[in-house]
């Protein structure tokens, strides 16, 4: 976990970064560009903490069953 902490951590970095952007009237494009990367970050802790409850459950040896499955399908899908 602790390493999607520091994901996490680091992007609410790079959004704080984005709002001095903003309110120091920078390009827009610049500020796109670190939105992009404020969300890609927030995207791979959210697909990392997926596959950590993998290899969790994996690692206890549990019995996934379907209601399981379509769960965690369904936390993947929604940040794809």
């Amino acid at each position: 976990m602790s390493a999607v902490v520091n994901r996490v951590k680091r992007a609410q970095g790079q959004l704080g970064g984005v709002l001095r952007m903003i309110e120091e009237g920078r390009d827009l494009e610049a500020v796109v560009h670190q939105l992009k990367a404020v969300s890609r970050a927030l995207d791979r802790a959210g697909f990392a903490l997926i596959a950590a409850e993998l290899r969790q459950t994996v690692a206890d040896g549990a019995d996934v069953g379907e209601p399981e499955l379509a769960k965690l399908e369904k936390f993947f899908l929604s940040l794809a």
